[in-house]
């Protein structure tokens, strides 16, 4: 899931090629790539607020702080 595509490939790719089919094949794996990774930052970000207010219901400091810490590491990547 860690493809890196740019704008050179997808150019190139057009131009090597008179058909738009393998642009498209590209600019679609581009897409898919980049909702995948959404989609599990989504779901990485849901479990761990799970986890901080399961952490917060038992009054477990390390384990929120942890949860927290993980929460904030992400949450500082996508600012990236």
């Amino acid at each position: 899931m860690e493809n890196y595509h740019s704008y050179a490939d997808f150019m190139k790719a057009m131009s090597q090629s008179k058909k738009m089919s393998e642009a498209e094949k590209l600019l679609n794996d581009i897409y898919l790539d980049l909702f995948l990774k959404h989609v599990h930052r989504s779901q990485l970000e849901a479990h761990l607020m799970t986890k901080i207010d399961t952490a917060l219901d038992s009054r477990d400091q390390t384990a929120f702080l942890k949860y927290s810490l993980e929460l904030q590491t992400l949450q500082q990547e996508d600012e990236l």
